[in-house]
């Protein structure tokens, strides 16, 4: 008979913290064995041939042949069942049971690229959820389902029950899995705050067991390569004498070099992440705590963004009373992209004349410029960025306490109060400098801007959960909710003509403002959820919300959500098929939209207008923006239809969803007619149109977990398409857009039929060639239109270009997006590859526009070496040419057309990661675990865009600046070296 022995050893999770609990059964027999407290076991009358089987819930079994073994330490790998729980409003719900469309993003994604905003671990990762990254401590874009409202579109998000407005102040290593909830029957329980959908994020707790240290580390460097053809010294001397300007004694003036002035804006930053956290728990109470510093030099010269972030979650139990706080606290500093003039510095980077020096120690201030003679105004963009700073410090408290009691079996109360507290200080000084005649400042400048806002919302909430005659499972929901906000600003500015060295705000040439609100929510909430033996799902849920941002007439708004669903593979028919999940679900509700700027219902008043009274300047008062007493809520109502499977255990999973949806009262700042005589801005808030916004989601996942060499894959895709459906009476079309700048109109369009904000402007078709081809559109003599001037199309054929012969000449917003991201294992090597990308948006490079639009002289791409040349017959000489004529008609510059509209596509090698896991007697006696990893990040970019990035930024939060590329910061290269060790 074989000898039996003792085995032995300790039973970790995933991370390597110790399972109390854990369950060790040899395989066919009643010999078994349970882990103590500090996750060891021990097992007697083992025999080398016996297999050893260890499970945890949650986690995914393991079993081991016992060979010679006496010590077997066993991680338990993450199951794909582990997600059987899934965040909701007001709480979790087994995934089994959810009726609505929710994609989940796991802390193992979200750690596996380095990021510093929580928010990009969604890109390409979420079905229907699309992200567009900025600059460095700027908040990235997310549309969830595409776009469903004309004003801000960003998503709720919700931390540990904390209501916010973004993730800045999160680290990402803080974070144990994000949930996007996409249809009412997951957001209607939040009401008006829920419109563009809600990101869910759970922070990690502690767990129970001994003390557990984790560190975590990354350092690398980020890079920019990419760079627009500009002429040098050489082509741009001949260029100007193209236009009449002679510049080649002002060019040896500085010695005839040449400034490439984009390598001098852009540079190699690094980027740089240490993590600290302790973990512990007792029976009774567990806790976490982490520290986090993050230093990110952005690759324009002077950007950058750092942050320290501190965060503490605790509960504890006292009998049937749980209580508990989440508080994170980040401090940050951004150094934000600067501008003058109102151009960016890429703008300026390639408008800069070549022959230009950066530096001239003669000047004050030490930079080099434009004069007059020069004939071209564009600034010095190594003098923006670097003379003088601008810092933006920033405070931010995000944090909960609750106490939650059992009153009775399946029936708690639980009560919270929520902060969401912000402090920011924006300053910027600017001493006097002297560049050349164009640019100069016989004084220093600071100014700043103050602001203070908190949001305290309390909820109080009744749950009751009970099963009957064992089949039927109830669960009611009852919460009251009050939202509190207030806001503070304070900017002031002024001059000093003295001295460079003196950077206070005193009162000279100053100026002053200051402004606050005060907004207030609250809501009632009911929730009910049923099922029939875990089969057949319904679920109701209503809120009825008031708003102090519309008047008393229109404040009140009521929100719903029905759900049905059917667990197919838990019918008897279905026992032995190959569908361990099979379920078909169906939901219809309705949300609310209030983020309007405050007050709009209301008449308002400007302090400090001026009237002009005998000679003089008079202060006084103005009516504000135009007052609308009739404002009503935005609602929409979303339909969504999906199917959840999963084969083989598991082993093969996605979903499939259809949705359509509808908004209605859409509001907008309308432009209003001079006349009217508003002087807050010349616009109305009102409710001017209806949406129709419907798409396709498809996720797929596949995981092997068996033997030496594991791997899974993750691919993801969806569609969203918005059309505009409706205009209130006497609405045909509204414009918008960022700022417009010199030559760049309005050009985002609202108008009924056409996608959300098109991009409206003229068609084109060629070059004249000659001026009979000119005399057959508009006639003899009938135009300032020449040979070598843009072809626009004259759609309606009136012989004129005029603004009816604009329409439709891109559209913002793709067709759909996507993700693959794939992991795997071979023994102590992990590797993870991401990609992602979009297909058929178009971008409006306005940065072309500078390159080729040749109005005036800067400097300009080399593609108008080869622009349209007139012969003395006044023809074109080089028919082959696609740029027109230089100093040509207007009509080449002065409004949009699609020369400048270039296909947004592209598909991004977002992260690939090579790990390395270290083992041996020698490191287990110091660590459960060290891990090395090299990363890189955005790689590889496949497309199609001439611009330095197809990730465009919008210019601001709203939906009609986007697609406008007017030198945004572009995403960088990286290449990181990491470690994690845990203790």
């Amino acid at each position: 008979m074989a000898q039996s022995k003792i085995v032995k050893g300790i039973v970790t999770d995933p991370s390597g913290v110790p399972l109390p609990g854990a369950s060790i059964n040899v395989e066919g027999s009643t010999n078994s064995a349970s882990t103590d407290f500090d996750g060891n076991y021990s097992l007697q009358g083992v025999n080398a041939t016996d297999k050893i089987t260890f499970s945890y819930v949650g986690l995914t079994s393991q079993t081991i042949t016992v060979g010679n073994q006496t010590v077997i330490n066993v991680k338990l790998a993450e199951s794909t069942q582990t997600l059987n729980e899934v965040v909701v409003a007001y709480g979790t719900q087994k995934r089994a049971k959810v009726t609505g469309a929710i994609s989940t993003v796991t802390s193992k994604d979200i750690v596996a690229v380095p990021i510093t905003n929580a928010e990009s671990a969604l890109q390409g990762r979420a079905a229907g959820v699309t992200v567009v990254n900025g600059a460095p401590g700027s908040n990235p874009t997310v549309t969830i389902r595409g776009l469903a409202t004309m004003g801000n579109s960003a998503p709720l998000y919700v931390v540990d029950g904390v209501l916010t407005s973004n993730l800045s102040g999160l680290s990402p290593n803080d974070i144990e899995n994000i949930s996007v909830l996409k249809d009412a029957s997951t957001t209607a329980l939040y009401g008006s705050k829920a419109f563009n959908g809600v990101i869910m994020v759970t922070t990690k707790k502690g767990k129970k067991g001994p003390g557990q240290l984790t560190f975590s580390s990354y350092v690398g460097a980020q890079t920019v390569t990419k760079r627009y053809d500009v002429l040098n010294t050489q082509q741009y001397l001949q260029y100007a004498k193209d236009l009449g300007s002679d510049l080649t004694s002002r060019a040896a003036e500085f010695g005839n070099i040449n400034t490439n002035w984009q390598d001098e804006i852009f540079r190699t930053g690094l980027m740089q992440d240490y993590n600290l956290s302790f973990s512990n728990g007792t029976e009774n109470s567990t806790s976490r705590y982490s520290a986090e510093y993050l230093k990110q030099e952005g690759t324009i010269i002077n950007t950058g963004f750092e942050r320290y972030s501190f965060r503490a979650n605790n509960t504890q139990d006292i009998g049937k009373l749980k209580l508990g706080s989440n508080i994170g606290v980040s401090f940050t500093k951004t150094n934000p992209e600067r501008s003058a003039g109102g151009r960016t510095l890429l703008e300026h980077a390639i408008k800069m004349a070549p022959y230009f020096p950066i530096y001239n120690e003669s000047n004050p201030g030490g930079f080099q410029g434009p004069s007059a003679v020069d004939s071209n105004d564009a600034e010095n963009p190594v003098r923006v960025a670097n003379l003088g700073y601008q810092k933006i410090n920033g405070l931010s408290i995000i944090g909960n306490i609750y106490a939650e009691l059992e009153i009775y079996k399946g029936l708690k109360f639980r009560s919270q109060v929520s902060l969401d507290y912000y402090t920011t200080k924006d300053h910027t000084f600017v001493p006097s400098f002297y560049d050349g005649t164009a640019h100069k400042q016989a004084f220093s400048t600071t100014n700043e801007t103050n602001g203070q806002g908190q949001t305290i919302v309390f909820d109080n909430s009744l749950t009751y959960k009970t099963t009957f005659a064992e089949k039927h499972n109830f669960e009611a929901l009852g919460v009251i909710t009050k939202i509190d906000v207030k806001s503070q600003s304070l900017a002031a500015g002024s001059q000093y003509d003295i001295s460079n060295e003196i950077d206070q705000l005193r009162y000279n040439n100053g100026s002053l403002g200051s402004s606050n609100f005060v907004e207030k929510n609250i809501g009632y909430i009911v929730r009910l959820n049923y099922d029939f033996d875990d089969k057949y799902l319904l679920a109701l849920s209503g809120r009825r919300d008031a708003s102090s941002r519309f008047g008393a007439n229109n404040r009140w708004g009521n929100f719903y959500s029905v759900a049905v669903g059917w667990n197919i593979a838990k019918e008897s028919f279905m026992a032995n098929s190959v569908f361990s999940t099979l379920k078909l679900r169906a939901s219809t509700g309705t949300t609310g939209n209030d983020r309007i700027d405050n007050y709009q219902y209301s008449a308002t008043l400007i302090a400090n207008y001026n009237y002009p009274i005998a000679g003089g300047n008079a202060p006084g008062v103005s009516a504000g923006v135009a007052s609308n007493p009739d404002l009503k809520w935005e609602s929409k109502n979303d339909r969504n239809i999906g199917l959840d499977f999963g084969l083989f255990d598991e082993k093969f999973t996605g979903s499939f969803e259809y949705f359509n949806n509808k908004s209605s009262d859409i509001l907008f700042a309308v432009p209003l007619a001079a006349s009217v005589g508003s002087a807050g801005g010349g616009t109305q808030m009102q409710n001017i149109a209806d949406i129709k916004v419907s798409g396709y989601e498809l996720s797929l996942s596949y995981n092997d977990r068996q033997g030496d060499f594991t791997w899974s894959a993750t691919a993801n895709f969806g569609t969203s398409k918005n059309e505009v459906t409706a205009l209130a009476p006497g609405v045909t079309s509204v414009l918008g857009g960022p700022v417009p700048r010199a030559g760049l109109e309005n050009f985002s369009r609202l108008e009924v039929g056409q996608p959300l904000f098109y991009i409206y402007g003229y068609k084109t078709n060629g070059i004249y060639q000659n001026q009979a081809e000119v005399d057959a559109v508009f006639g003899p003599g009938q135009t300032i239109v020449k040979p070598g001037d843009i072809r626009i199309i004259d759609r309606n054929g009136d012989k004129l270009i005029t603004a009816d012969d604009k329409t439709n000449i891109g559209n913002p917003y793709p067709d759909f997006t996507y993700g693959l991201n794939i992991t795997a294992a071979y023994k102590k090597f992990d590797f993870n590859c991401f990609i992602t990308g979009v297909q058929g948006n178009d971008i409006y490079n306005a940065n072309i526009f500078d390159l080729q639009g040749m109005n005036r002289l800067f400097n300009v791409g080399t593609d108008v070496l080869d622009r349209a040349i007139i012969g003395t017959n006044g023809a074109v000489t080089n028919p082959s040419a696609t740029v027109p004529r230089a100093k040509g008609a207007d009509i080449n510059w002065s409004s949009a057309n699609e020369r400048y509209i270039e296909d947004g596509s592209y598909t991004r090698l977002k992260n690939v990661t090579l790990g390395y896991t270290l083992s041996g007697d020698v490191f287990k006696s110091y660590f459960s675990n060290i891990r090395f990893y090299v990363s890189g990040q955005n790689l590889v970019t496949l497309t199609k865009y001439s611009g330095l990035d197809p990730e465009i930024a919008r210019a601001d939060t709203n939906a009609n600046s986007a697609g406008i590329d007017l030198g945004r910061y572009p995403q960088p290269k990286s290449v990181i070296f990491g470690l994690d060790v845990t203790f």
